[in-house]
């Protein structure tokens, strides 16, 4: 059975959940046409849908699922969790214990709390940084993407009718229900122009309480940030006592400190989600005790910023979180690092061998299929190079034909690597791209 099938069990699903759901989903992240797989088991590398066709797992729960599935150390934290608490109204001891691994492996973080998702660590973040600063202005780089928090879900995708100077972008609207006030309170930043960035941080520099990055940007096919960018972010925040958040949820895959630790910047905060959860819901935010501090309700029961949450710090959570930090140790990444560029390497020279344009992007065990030869520094020159090229029809029948193959990866060319997989599964994925991209360029060679 090849997809798509309108007689398969997926199929079907969809029409069921569209009666019941707006668009058939919760997550627009994993909507594509004609309709979504439906998961039914997974086990390691691999994930089986209800029609019982079995997949390598490139999407990984968009990064969370660093280790694969059901791996057997986060099981049984799990497990033995579940015997003794599942959910409280009490912290407990796990907490700590997390919190205590989370402050050893990152020497920027001295203080850490716990939330439920990377969307609730930036917006605590943000709100932290407004409480130390007195200030009221967040900036963003453009193109970046930081959950759904109103003052930083904006310019995330602006078209070029919305997106205004490329030296001082417009504040666009990520879609409708933002408040002119959610706008009015975000700066947006040319992405690696130092120069105009420079500029726009000193214009602002009175009334900016932090300026929010990714180092490697995932909304732009994991485009790293350069590090003349970065260390200028550095400068210009610390010269006029801006607060530095770094988004680690994708990047604290480049190593065991993160994207921080890779290119040697020291941010004031960072936050962090997917994989220090083991899989289950998580976010943190942590960083430079004093701004931290905000969140301190000692001594008299007052704290300057209110953080609390049902689920926050669930401890089941909390004991997958450990094991899976556990896991992470430097031969995990290494290996990780070794499988990513295996495949970067293997797709370029594939695109090379079959005369196609093109190329891998990413680090570590992050990257993305780039169906054109434009440069890409930027959001703008990202946005160009997919839409004013052939790229984005290319990508998703390439996301097609690697579907039929057995290969899952994030619509429409992003692939996330775990820990269970070896050469030889991306060997196999490599095998699946060949087939695909050569499908695809003698297609598109009998439509000229």
């Amino acid at each position: 059975m090849n997809y798509p099938d309108e007689r398969s069990v997926s199929a079907k699903l969809f029409e069921l959940a569209q009666a019941v759901m707006p668009g058939g989903n919760s997550r627009h992240s994993l909507a594509f046409s004609p309709y979504p797989l439906y998961a039914a088991t997974g086990e390691g590398a691999v994930v089986q849908d209800v029609d019982g066709r079995s997949y390598i797992d490139c999407i990984n729960n968009m990064s969370a699922a660093i280790h694969g599935h059901r791996h057997p150390d986060i099981l049984a934290a799990v497990n033995r969790q579940l015997d003794r608490l599942v959910s409280v109204g009490l912290p407990t001891e796990v907490e700590i214990e997390l919190a205590e691994l989370m402050v050893e492996r990152v020497d920027s973080v001295e203080t850490i709390r716990f939330a439920n998702s990377g969307t609730e660590a930036l917006m605590f973040a943000a709100r932290a940084a407004r409480a130390f600063t007195g200030r009221s202005l967040v900036a963003k780089i453009e193109g970046g993407y930081h959950g759904s928090y109103d003052a930083l879900d904006v310019s995330n995708k602006p078209s070029p009718d919305e997106w205004g100077d490329p030296r001082a972008p417009a504040t666009v609207r990520e879609s409708a229900g933002f408040t002119d006030n959610s706008v009015a309170d975000t700066l947006v930043l040319p992405v690696n122009d130092v120069e105009a960035t420079r500029a726009l941080i000193a214009e602002h520099g009175h009334e900016l309480a932090a300026v929010v990055t990714d180092p490697l940007v995932s909304r732009m096919g994991f485009l790293p940030l350069t590090d003349d960018y970065l260390q200028m972010l550095r400068t210009e925040t610390e010269r006029r006592c801006i607060v530095l958040i770094f988004d680690e949820v994708f990047s604290f895959r480049l190593g065991p400190q993160g994207a921080q630790g890779a290119v040697g910047i020291r941010p004031d905060l960072s936050t962090f989600g997917k994989i220090i959860g083991g899989g289950f819901p998580i976010g943190a935010v942590g960083g430079r005790r004093d701004i931290m501090d905000v969140f301190n309700h000692l001594p008299d029961g007052r704290p300057k910023v209110e953080h609390s949450g049902t689920f926050n710090a669930n401890p089941v959570s909390m004991a997958a979180g450990i094991a899976s930090l556990k896991l992470l140790d430097a031969a995990a990444f290494d290996h990780l690092a070794r499988l990513g560029d295996q495949l970067r390497s293997g797709v370029d020279s594939i695109l090379a061998e079959l005369g196609m344009p093109g190329r891998m992007q990413g680090r570590a065990s992050l990257a993305a299929l780039i169906l054109h030869d434009r440069p890409v520094t930027d959001y703008r020159t990202f946005y160009d190079g997919m839409v004013r090229t052939d790229a984005m029809r290319l990508m998703a029948a390439f996301h097609r034909r690697m579907l039929n193959r057995g290969v899952l990866h994030v619509f429409p060319a992003g692939f996330i690597l775990s820990t269970p997989m070896t050469t030889d599964t991306i060997g196999r994925v490599l095998e699946a791209a060949r087939a695909s991209l050569r499908e695809i360029r003698d297609e598109t060679a009998k439509e000229a």
